[in-house]
């Protein structure tokens, strides 16, 4: 294990980012061969109600860490032959309107299908839509570039993703979640947001709206409360609620490749090519580096009133959770940093 010099930099850049109104508050979980070796909350779930962050009690936002929920879940799903990656959108949901080219369920979770991104203030909708209902948003938009010759991350391709997954299971696609992904791998403190879900999973896992944190946006003179929004249709782009400790436990579930098969595994923590180049994205999974040039599998993640960070390192056996309750808070090379402090050692 590395040297207590590193903990107690990333420590201190950790608290400084509260100290310094960089951000509300966040929480951090870092685990190394399978050991926790750092879980701690900083600064406020709640500043008016100047309620402390607890590590393993806050509940966030956790963005775009809910891609890798859904490639999970999407991975069962080809394992046990409910769906094929490379078989078209359109067997699953024939009631998609009829794109100029077809694209597949391979091409949606790699975000080489050509689907849009967000225009204006639709990351920012607070309409309780379901998944179905969701896809009336983008539905009638053509194709930004002929399928698999391109790459636009985007969260509407999860929508769909997720659409298909529900078509093909005939199941709610928060249920198979919760049954196939997040009660196997003990994740109680993870959930869909409450609204329109088809099940009470908040009064399962003991969660009430008291532990989840207040979201906040960063402005000229301190934070403000963020927009209401209501991120059911995206589930699986960037809607799940949970706690560090549990996004810790889902990296290392991840790094132990549990659940699905090695070479499912493979197929999602592989970098998807266009033109002889990587996109640095496999299924449901940013494949990359981090700033130190070390390779890592996992996601950021961005949304309104939350910023996070899922680093899985194989190489090095370590995980490394940041949940934060801020809207984009431009702090990513303080973390970077914090990051960087945990593979120095000692010098002697």
């Amino acid at each position: 294990m590395n040297g207590l010099v590193g903990w107690q930099k990333a420590d201190t850049l950790f608290q400084n980012l509260v100290a310094e109104k960089k951000v509300p508050g966040l929480a951090v979980a870092i685990l190394e061969d399978g050991q926790t070796i750092l879980e701690k909350g900083y600064g406020f779930a709640n500043l008016e109600k100047r309620k402390k962050v607890h590590p393993k009690r806050t509940v966030f936002r956790i963005a775009s860490i809910s891609k890798c929920i859904t490639a999970l879940a999407l991975g069962k799903m080809v394992e046990d032959g409910v769906l094929d990656l490379d078989e078209s959108f359109y067997t699953y949901v024939p009631y998609f309107p009829q794109k100029k080219y077809d694209f597949t369920l391979r091409q949606l979770a790699s975000h080489t299908a050509g689907i849009r991104g967000y225009r204006g203030k639709e990351y920012a909708l607070n309409q309780d839509l379901s998944i179905k209902e969701g896809i009336e948003i983008f539905k009638n938009d053509p194709l930004f570039f002929e399928p698999g010759t391109s790459y636009l991350y985007n969260s509407f391709d999860f929508v769909l993703l997720s659409l298909a997954m529900q078509e093909a299971s005939g199941i709610p696609f928060d249920q198979y979640v919760r049954e196939q992904i997040l009660i196997p791998f003990g994740l109680e403190s993870t959930f869909p947001p409450p609204g329109n879900v088809s099940l009470s999973t908040q009064k399962r896992s003991g969660q009430t709206a008291e532990s989840i944190a207040q979201f906040y946006t960063k402005r000229a003179l301190g934070f403000t409360k963020a927009v209401e929004v209501n991120n059911t249709y995206k589930l699986a782009g960037g809607g799940y609620l949970s706690t560090c400790e549990d996004v810790g436990k889902l990296g290392q579930a991840i790094m132990e490749q549990k659940l699905l098969k090695e070479a499912t595994y493979e197929q999602l923590l592989t970098s998807t090519i266009i033109d002889g180049k990587p996109t640095y994205y496999g299924l449901g999974f940013q494949v990359s580096q981090d700033a130190k040039g070390r390779p890592f599998v996992g996601h950021l993640g961005n949304s309104v009133g939350a910023y996070t960070n899922l680093f899985v390192y194989p190489k090095h056996k370590k995980v490394i959770a940041v949940l934060m309750n801020c809207t984009d808070p431009k702090v990513q090379p303080i973390l970077d940093e914090a990051i960087n402090a945990l593979f120095e050692h000692p010098t002697v």
